[in-house]
């Protein structure tokens, strides 16, 4: 069994859309190197409490928030009640995201707006809401989950890579905004990684993807949330206004 290093003890973080995939790994990864963790889930009260318990078990502090970050006021009261539950906040993770996949002639207006709102406009509202607390503290980590489709685009996924390279955007304005109130931004790109989602996929369909990595593997969660350990630790206190690609050479 891997050890762990504490990489995180004494920090408190944010992790949005935490009840599975990656965003779940994180949040784990996250108390296991010590971090004090408060998370947000949108659908199941069952599976926010059962992962409250899960993080405890590492002996640290977790807490779950049935919030929607797309929501510019929920995501400024969402910070507010971190805050006033741990008593700051040094590491902010947007993680929460949707796929509304489908050729643009085909894409209504709707699927375009739900993508925008929940992959984009969240980033925006909780990193607002952040940047107050962290400048107080003239610290912050804010790591925000992009996509290897956000740099090189997708067909079938307009939306979804607008949103995502949005983010890269975002998030190297943030970093040349903040550096100087030592807040350093930066973004995590993951390549194909296999979650709950892929496994309803057919098995053909996913090794063809497989085989065209160089790796010859899809990436696990796991491995996102290492990267973002590192991103949130003191490793990389002169890290900032990045993309870190965690894609197994599919993309260079």
């Amino acid at each position: 069994m891997r050890e762990f290093m504490g990489l995180l003890t004494g920090k408190i973080a944010l992790v949005t859309g935490a009840s599975k995939g990656i965003g779940r790994a994180i949040a784990i990864k996250f108390a296991q190197e010590g971090a004090q963790v408060a998370f947000t889930y949108l659908s199941s009260v069952e599976k926010g409490l059962a992962l409250e318990a899960e993080l405890a078990a590492y002996g640290v502090r977790a807490k779950g928030y049935r919030s929607d970050a797309s929501d510019f006021k929920a995501a400024e009261e969402l910070v507010n009640a971190v805050v006033a539950d741990f008593g700051t906040l040094d590491i902010l993770i947007n993680n929460a995201g949707i796929t509304r996949d489908n050729l643009l002639m085909r894409m209504t207006e709707e699927s375009w707006d739900e993508i925008m709102n929940i992959n984009l406009k969240s980033c925006f509202n909780t990193v607002k809401a952040a940047t107050r607390v962290m400048m107080k503290a003239k610290s912050g980590s804010i790591i925000n989950m992009t996509s290897v489709v956000g740099v090189k685009g997708n067909a079938g996924q307009a939306n979804y890579a607008a949103s995502k390279a949005g983010i890269i955007g975002f998030t190297k304005s943030v970093a040349l905004e903040l550096g100087s109130r030592n807040i350093r931004c930066n973004a995590v790109a993951p390549g194909f990684i296999e979650t709950e989602m892929t496994e309803v996929l057919d098995e053909k369909t996913v090794q063809g993807w497989r085989e065209a990595i160089p790796m010859k593997r899809g990436g696990q969660p796991q491995e996102i949330a290492d990267a973002c350990v590192f991103l949130g630790s003191d490793m990389s206190s002169y890290i900032s206004g990045q993309v870190l690609h965690v894609n197994g050479a599919m993309y260079t």
